[in-house]
């Protein structure tokens, strides 16, 4: 009778494990189903992204020196070549009767760091163009003559925005000095010339590459027009300018400032270039004959946090929307300088750096009623056949000051050339404007790089042109020559 009920106990038992393990299971369903989901759903977003990496990213991936992809199609592609906006060839890949690859620059220095080279790595267009080089849209046809003759493909050619002339007088202006010139389409970005002293032959580099390697002091490598930091001197006055008329929307005409050849607020002290007395001044007049003085003082009656906020607006302390190489400019403004330091800030100096090419966008923006076209150097790619592969066209990177604030620097910039420090340009087949700089680099008095930057025509901007001319002296007397040569040249071709 025991055995009985223990026997009937356990089946109870055995039956009440049973219901409980069913209820265990209906439970923990609705958390496997959700768990499923949750895992479905990461592995198709992980496809989702990796899909779009690959066809965002194709081109870094294949540019990266760790993929293999690349000597793949070197293996089977020779280098296409890379032309001016006309043309000419700036660089070739030339093949002997042995079928020997040999890349050839047919204008040596001239075109050296914006073409760049694509032995010993890249640089220049060599790199930011390198997957369409490599790369061919032959026909197949062609591929199936070439792959049964035992050839390599031709990789597609890659048209640029460069203008050899205006190169070329840009080169022979800058001759010996050390320094850099850009020159830009105002309404589009296109880079016109990009030139940096020193240079160097690109057909060396194999040659020279151990040379430039062991001295650690050289910077023949370095493109000063993108990667060049200087303090922008009086050029940066344009920026200055900008923040007054911000902060004094209404009265900034009203401006009235007595130099006497300096400015001095407590310890500290601005002189004016070589210690010019200018006088009894307005705000454009103090623009015109960049009267360090003048803008010491307005600079001190600026609100700094406003000024920031401009200057990070204006791309300083940031990376430059462009596919070269490049340095980031670099300034800041808080309650935290100095009154010495606030002062030469104003005027361009002290721990204010910039890139002339950074110097040359901002000056678009103002040609450009405020708006900044990003500026690119690659126009179009093409097959052995001349058919277009891929185009590239003007895209702007947004407003950087109202249009009425463009216009009134416009205007003044005008005035720098009718009656101020860059009088060379005034009287010629066209108008133009621009600002001059002298911008000290050590504690040697005297001892300044000359500035321009600028666009012509004044009325109807077309062409920018910034240089900056390491350690000659004085913008007005130096740069402002240059550059109208540059224009000339620019409007010769017109």
């Amino acid at each position: 009778m025991a055995e009985k009920i223990d026997t009937e106990k356990n089946k109870r038992i055995k039956g009440n494990q049973e219901k409980k393990k069913r209820k265990r299971r209906v439970y923990n369903f609705p958390e496997i189903w959700l768990t499923a989901v949750a895992f479905t759903a990461l592995f198709v977003g992980m496809l989702v992204y990796l899909g779009h990496f690959v066809a965002t990213s194709e081109q870094d991936m294949i540019n990266n020196s760790y993929n293999s992809r690349q000597e793949i199609l070197l293996s089977q592609n020779y280098r296409g070549s890379i032309l001016s906006r006309d043309g000419e060839v700036l660089a070739e890949t030339v093949l002997d009767p042995e079928q020997e690859e040999e890349r050839k620059y047919p204008f040596a220095n001239l075109f050296s760091h914006i073409v760049g080279f694509s032995t010993q790595g890249r640089m220049g267009v060599e790199a930011m163009a390198n997957y369409y080089l490599i790369n061919t849209n032959t026909s197949i046809s062609n591929k199936i003559a070439n792959d049964t003759a035992g050839k390599k493909n031709p990789g597609d050619d890659v048209y640029t925005t460069l203008d050899v002339q205006i190169q070329q007088v840009a080169n022979e202006q800058l001759n010996v000095y050390r320094g850099a010139v850009v020159v830009t389409e105002v309404k589009t970005g296109k880079v016109l010339a990009m030139v940096s002293h020193p240079d160097f032959d690109p057909n060396e580099i194999p040659e020279i590459w151990g040379d430039l390697l062991k001295n650690d002091t050289s910077s023949v490598l370095v493109n000063r027009a993108t990667q060049g930091l200087y303090p922008p001197g009086s050029t940066f006055k344009v920026i200055t300018a900008l923040e007054y008329i911000r902060q004094n929307h209404d009265t900034y005409q009203n401006y009235h400032y007595n130099c006497n050849g300096s400015y001095r607020q407590g310890e500290s002290k601005i002189s004016c270039y070589h210690g010019a007395n200018h006088g009894s001044i307005d705000f454009r007049r103090s623009f015109a004959k960049s009267c360090n003085s003048s803008f010491a003082n307005i600079g001190m009656g600026l609100d700094r946090e406003a000024f920031q906020e401009t200057l990070d607006d204006l791309m300083f302390n940031k990376k430059l929307p462009i596919t070269l190489n490049s340095s980031k400019s670099s300034v800041q403004v808080s309650d935290s300088l100095s009154t010495d330091e606030m002062m030469q800030t104003s005027i361009g100096q002290g721990k204010t750096q910039i890139t002339p090419m950074h110097l040359n966008m901002i000056t678009c923006a103002i040609a450009n009623d405020g708006v900044l076209m990003k500026p690119y150097v690659v126009d179009r790619v093409v097959n052995d056949a001349g058919n277009v592969v891929k185009a590239f066209r003007p895209s702007d990177y947004g407003r950087m000051m109202a249009e009425e604030e463009s216009a009134i620097l416009k205007e003044m910039m005008t005035a720098v050339v009718e009656e101020g420090t860059a009088s060379k340009l005034k009287g010629l087949d066209y108008t133009a404007a621009g600002k001059t700089g002298s911008a000290e680099y050590n504690n040697v008095k005297g001892d300044s790089h000359a500035w321009f930057t600028g666009f012509a025509p004044a009325e109807d901007p077309e062409v920018c042109v910034t240089i900056i001319v390491e350690g000659a002296g004085s913008g007005g007397d130096y740069a402002v020559p240059m550059a109208r040569r540059i224009f000339d040249a620019y409007f010769r071709e017109k």
